[in-house]
């Protein structure tokens, strides 16, 4: 008859790992911030550099001594160099860069936009056109934006402005390699994913170390703590919980930590360093989240449409991802 076959549980080892991405990506901006700020010692690529590159490392001698096959094929690493480059190097090299210059509450409220870039990249690879709920959604979170950006455009500073650029641009980067490992997916294990696009990652923010001319990190205490927490809790168990999340859950779900991360690293920021949370930072929260949802909300109807449509198929892409 017309009777809906039962939904399946989300299977409980996807939950409990994007549990630990809602916890520890919300807490890691406020570790770099007092990593990178001023007078801690650590440039902010040498910071991310060293932790990615020494995790890359231990994830790969734990993927040998756990069995796993680490030798990939060429065309396997040229996925997962590309990925690795667009998270680690435009992604969160960006992101650290960022917070040398504004405080952690900021940053994460511009990167709770991220999920607003993979569809309109989705909309041109796909040659579909966007919703009318898509377009509404995007409107009101360009205006969130806005709402945070113009204190900063009114007091004028540029490293500021430049900043916001860059988070920007991180949240893009994100998005285009979350894509290319949804669209085009290893068949490896979780654990060697994460290796790999750490290690070209990794080397990546090593040259741009190079590059710009960062002096040698002479890190305070505080600095080397929040190094070792970003080192065990972001790079070797959250960011492979992200995979594993992403390869388990439906990717509507898994890409709700953006509505989860900006509110703990508002509220780190406020409790621990004592960041100001204005009307405006939360006005633009509130705007972002609103236009977040709304495209969650159009992606999710569209990944769920009858199977043999393309909803389906990026159900499917978004389980092997």
């Amino acid at each position: 008859m017309n009777a809906k076959p039962p939904s399946q549980p989300l299977p409980l080892v996807g939950l409990l790992n994007l549990v630990v991405v809602y916890l520890v990506w919300g807490s890691t901006y406020l570790f770099i911030r007092v990593a990178v700020r001023e007078g801690s010692g650590f440039p902010p690529f040498a910071l991310v550099a060293s932790r990615t590159l020494l995790a890359a490392l231990i994830l790969l001698a734990l993927a040998a001594f756990l069995g796993h096959q680490v030798r990939r094929p060429r065309g396997e690493l040229w996925v997962l160099a590309v990925s690795g480059l667009l998270l680690w190097l435009g992604g969160n090299g960006l992101v650290t860069w960022a917070e040398h210059h504004v405080n952690s509450g900021y940053a994460a409220l511009i990167l709770g936009s991220t999920p607003i870039w993979p569809v309109i990249i989705e909309a041109i690879l796909d040659r579909e056109p966007p919703s009318v709920l898509l377009i509404l959604s995007l409107v009101v979170g360009f205006v969130g934006l806005a709402v945070l950006v113009w204190p900063v455009m009114q007091r004028g500073g540029s490293a500021d402005v430049a900043s916001t650029f860059a988070l920007l641009v991180a949240a893009v980067s994100w998005s285009g390699g979350s894509l290319l490992l949804q669209r085009s997916p290893p068949q490896c294990t979780p654990v060697v994913i994460s290796a790999y696009q750490q290690l070209f990652g990794g080397l990546g923010l090593a040259a741009a170390m190079v590059l710009t001319g960062e002096p040698w990190p002479q890190p305070s205490p505080s600095a080397w703590l929040s190094w070792a927490y970003l080192l065990t809790a972001g790079s070797l168990i959250s960011f492979t919980s992200y995979v594993i999340a992403v390869r388990t859950l439906p990717i509507a779900v898994v890409t709700t930590y953006a509505y989860v991360n900006p509110v703990i690293a508002l509220l780190l920021g406020w409790l621990v360093l004592s960041e100001e949370v204005t009307t405006g930072l939360l006005a633009g929260m509130g705007l972002i989240i609103v236009s977040v949802a709304g495209v969650f909300r159009q992606r999710f109807s569209r990944k769920t449409s009858p199977p043999g449509g393309k909803g389906a198929a990026g159900a499917e892409r978004a389980g092997k991802g």
